[in-house]
C-alpha cells in the first residue's frame, strides 16, 4: 500500500505501507524518482533522475506541506 498525501506539479508525494520507521517521503513523476527524510530535517536521501532544478522544486514543495506529510505519516502509522 502506499498512500497517496498529495499530488502538485506533476509530483506525486507518497509514502509505503511497510518501510523503514524514520518519517520521509517518497516522491514520483514521469521523469524521475526520489525519497526525502522528513526527520530531524528535510534531506534529501535517494535521487534517480531528477535534476538539481526538480530537488529544489520538490524540497519547496515538501517545505510548503511539511505540517500536512507529518500529519499525514502520523494518522496513517498510528493505527
Amino acid at each position: 500500500m502506499s498512500p497517496t498525501v498529495f499530488k502538485e506539479c506533476g509530483y506525486r508525494f507518497f509514502f509505503f505501507s511497510r518501510e523503514e520507521e524514520r518519517m520521509h517521503i517518497h516522491v514520483l513523476s514521469g521523469s524521475g524518482e526520489a525519497k526525502f527524510w522528513l526527520e530531524p530535517e528535510i534531506e534529501l536521501a535517494k535521487n534517480h533522475c531528477f535534476s538539481r532544478k526538480q530537488l529544489k522544486e520538490i524540497e519547496s514543495l515538501i517545505e510548503g506541506h511539511y505540517n500536512e506529510l507529518i500529519s499525514a505519516w502520523q494518522q496513517h502509522f498510528s493505527g
